[in-house]
C-alpha cells in the first residue's frame, strides 16, 4: 500500500512539474518536467522513498504504447514514395549509426576510462532498453550504462529544440504548441485506442521487436491507418498523461546514483553527444540537396534523440513527422541489430 501511495504522490508532483515546464516554454514539458522532478527526488531524497521502491514497470510500458500509437497514426502512403531517395537516406543513416557508436565508444573508453563493455553499450546511439539489457548480460557497469543511455536522450531532446528555436527565431516542437495528438476526441474512441495498444504490446512481445513497447503499437496504428480500417486519433490529455508517467519512470532510474557519478557522466555524455550532433549536421548538409529536404529536417532525422520530440519538431517545421520517425526507428533497429551481432565479443568468459 505504501508503494502504491508513493507512486500516486510522485505522479501528482510530476503533473505539477509538467504544468510548470509548460508555462516556462520548455520542449516536451510533460516529459521533461516530470523527469527533472522525479530525478531530483531519486538523487536528493532517496531516503524518503519506501525501502526497495521501484516505479511500476508495467505502468510505464502501457503509456509508452500510447506514444507508439500516436506516432504510428502519422504514417501515410506518401511516406513510401521516392523509394530511391529513401534508400539513400537510410543507407547514410546506417553509416551514421556506426560512426556515432564508434565516436561514443572512444569518448567513454579513452576519456572516461571505462571497461570495454561499459563503454561500448553506453555509446549505443539508439535502443535504450536493449542497450541496457545487452550491456548487463555482457558484464557492463549497470549504473553508468543506464545513466549514459538516459542522459543521451535527455541532452538531445532538451538541447536540439532549444538550439533550433534560436536558429529559426521562434519556438519549435511542443514548446511552439505543436502536437501529434487531437484535442477533441470522443470518449467512445477510447476502447478502440486501448485495444490497439494492447494488440501492439502483444505483437511486439511475440515478434521480439526492438523497443517492442513502442514499435508494436506503432505498427498496429500504422497498419490500421494504411488499410483504411481505422484512423486512430489520440486525445491530448492521454498523450500528456503518457509523458508524465514515462518521464517519472525515467527520473526514478537515477535512484541510488551518487551526485559525483551523475555529474561526471553528464560531462562525458555532453562530449559524446556533441560529437554525434556534429556528425548529424555533416550528414544533413551532404544529403539535403540530394533528398530535396531542408537541412534542419535532415538534422532532426539523424539526431540520436527521442522519437516523439523529434517528430514534434518536424511538425513545427512543416515536415512529415512520419518521415522523421521512420529514420529514428531505422536508427534504433540498426543499432539493436549491431548490438546483437557483436554481443558474443563482450560476453564474459564462462
Amino acid at each position: 500500500m505504501r508503494h502504491f501511495l508513493t507512486t500516486l504522490g510522485l505522479l501528482a508532483l510530476s503533473a505539477l512539474a509538467g504544468l510548470g515546464a509548460a508555462r516556462l516554454g520548455l520542449p516536451l514539458p510533460f516529459l521533461l518536467g516530470p523527469l527533472l522532478m522525479s530525478g531530483a527526488v531519486a538523487i536528493l531524497m532517496p531516503d524518503r522513498l519506501p525501502e526497495g521502491y521501484l516505479f511500476p514497470p508495467n505502468l510505464r510500458l502501457v503509456f509508452i504504447a500510447v506514444i507508439g500509437l500516436m506516432i504510428g497514426a502519422q504514417v501515410t502512403p506518401d511516406l513510401f514514395f521516392g523509394a530511391t531517395r529513401l534508400a539513400l537516406s537510410l543507407g547514410a543513416l546506417t553509416l551514421f549509426a556506426i560512426l556515432a557508436h564508434g565516436l561514443g565508444y572512444a569518448v567513454f573508453r579513452h576519456l572516461g576510462g571505462y571497461d570495454r563493455a561499459t563503454a561500448f553499450y553506453s555509446a549505443a546511439p539508439g535502443g535504450l532498453f536493449e542497450s541496457i539489457a545487452f550491456g548487463e548480460e555482457a558484464g557492463a557497469d549497470p549504473a553508468r550504462l543506464t545513466l549514459h543511455q538516459f542522459l543521451r536522450i535527455i541532452v538531445v531532446v532538451t538541447c536540439l529544440p532549444i538550439g533550433l528555436s534560436f536558429w529559426l527565431g521562434g519556438p519549435v516542437g511542443s514548446a511552439g504548441g505543436m502536437t501529434l495528438s487531437k484535442g477533441a476526441v470522443p470518449w467512445s474512441d477510447l476502447p478502440v485506442i486501448l485495444l490497439a495498444g494492447a494488440v501492439g504490446l502483444v505483437l511486439g512481445r511475440l515478434l521480439r521487436l526492438p523497443a517492442k513497447q513502442l514499435i508494436g503499437p506503432l505498427v498496429v496504428a500504422a497498419l490500421l491507418g494504411l488499410s483504411g480500417l481505422v484512423h486512430l486519433d489520440i486525445p491530448q490529455w492521454l498523450v500528456n498523461l503518457a509523458q508524465i508517467v514515462v518521464g517519472t519512470a525515467l527520473g526514478m532510474r537515477f535512484t541510488g546514483l551518487s551526485r559525483g557519478l551523475i555529474l561526471r557522466g553528464l560531462g562525458l555524455t555532453l562530449v559524446a553527444v556533441a560529437g554525434m550532433m556534429t556528425l548529424s549536421a555533416g550528414f544533413a548538409l551532404l544529403l539535403s540537396g540530394a533528398l530535396d529536404q531542408p537541412v534542419d529536417v535532415m538534422l532532426i532525422s539523424f539526431a540520436p534523440g527521442g522519437v516523439t520530440e523529434m517528430a514534434l519538431v518536424a511538425l513545427s517545421l512543416q515536415a512529415n513527422p512520419a518521415f522523421v520517425t521512420l529514420h529514428h526507428l531505422f536508427r534504433i533497429v540498426i543499432t539493436v541489430l549491431g548490438l546483437g551481432l557483436t554481443a558474443r565479443f563482450f560476453r564474459p568468459a564462462p
